[in-house]
């Protein structure tokens, strides 16, 4: 039998209707048959006095009805509803009393509550050749939403055009970057003679900087930068992706 039809079953027994259980409980006829059809769960302080008129045992109403949102009462729930009805009339009326005004408290502080807004982060966008990262960055950009799909330390995002990176990173993936330190084997957004990239980052103990394409068929991608060569390299930041193992180090 469900919560529900027990607490009809126990009003019916002690003769009483929906309207005089009601008026004990402090609420309306029809949250008691909501109650009793299993339209509706009363709240824990209204439980406790609906215990209380019904003279009856939380086990008694519980029993085999814990489906449907209902909830088991735990030991120390159990505990609790005990005591209270261990107190005289005045003591069951002051912790009603309280738990009315802890209630009232709690609601007033979730309405008054702000909506947590989303935090934005930018999203660059700009044409590129195959291969290359979409931004340009400083010029133009988009704000995104950083919801439950964006990994929550991005700082920005940029949109991949190419090949090189498949099938790792798609044409036209957006993925995301904070600005971490890189280690070998991270994929970063770089910034090489101008030109901007999406590669895997090695550095030799030589100080040689290797700039891998995920996808090994585009190896002619790669970029190559040995110390004292004149080339200019900057990165962005690092790409928030689990990167394979660098090229022959399997």
């Amino acid at each position: 039998m469900a919560f529900g039809a027990r607490v009809k079953a126990r009003r019916e027994a002690l003769g009483l209707s929906r309207t005089e259980l009601a008026r004990r409980l402090g609420i309306s006829p029809s949250a008691v048959s909501n109650y009793e059809t299993g339209v509706s769960f009363p709240k824990e302080e209204v439980m406790l006095r609906l215990f209380d008129c019904l003279e009856t045992d939380p086990n008694e109403l519980f029993q085999d009805s814990f489906r449907g949102g209902a909830q088991v009462l735990s030991q120390g729930e159990r505990a609790l509803v005990k005591k209270y009805r261990d107190l005289p009339p005045q003591g069951r009326e002051a912790v009603r009393t309280v738990v009315d005004a802890l209630c009232a408290y709690q609601d007033e502080v979730e309405e008054s509550r702000p909506e947590q807004e989303s935090r934005l982060i930018p999203l660059y966008r700009c044409p590129a050749a195959a291969g290359y990262a979409a931004p340009v960055f400083g010029e133009d950009f988009d704000y995104i939403p950083v919801e439950d799909d964006v990994p929550q330390a991005a700082e920005f995002a940029v949109r991949i055009q190419g090949d090189s990176m498949a099938p790792y990173i798609a044409d036209g993936q957006l993925v995301y970057v904070n600005r971490d330190p890189l280690k070998a084997g991270d994929v970063g957004i770089f910034c090489v003679d101008g030109d901007i990239l999406c590669k895997q980052y090695y550095k030799d103990p030589l100080g040689t900087v290797y700039l891998f394409s995920l996808n090994r068929a585009r190896a002619d991608a790669d970029v190559v930068m040995t110390a004292g060569s004149g080339r200019t390299l900057a990165c962005f930041g690092r790409v928030i992706f689990h990167a394979p193992p660098l090229p022959g180090r399997q």
